[in-house]
């Protein structure tokens, strides 16, 4: 599968589940499936609901700064890459 870098993983809220990602590069939206790496995490998953500012939204552009629910731990400084298929 290739994969391409759209962004960081900015802070992580552990009670909830929820990484902050910075989109740096390209977009990504409702379906599209991600893969988290870093030194300790590595993991797939697809979107099932982005957030900006506490708002719902289809896509997120480049300086967007999103809440995804993750299905694993995420850690600051983690890169998130888009899987195309």
């Amino acid at each position: 599968m290739e994969e391409i870098e759209v962004g960081d993983v900015a802070h992580y809220f552990t009670k909830i589940g929820v990484a902050a990602i910075k989109i740096t590069a390209d977009s990504i939206k409702i379906g599209d499936t991600i893969h988290v790496k870093g030194h300790t995490s590595d993991f797939t998953q697809q979107i099932d609901s982005l957030q900006v500012e506490h708002a719902q939204v289809q896509v997120a552009k480049p300086g967007d700064i999103i809440g995804l629910k993750v299905k694993d731990p995420a850690r600051v400084g983690d890169k998130v890459f888009k899987v195309i298929a």
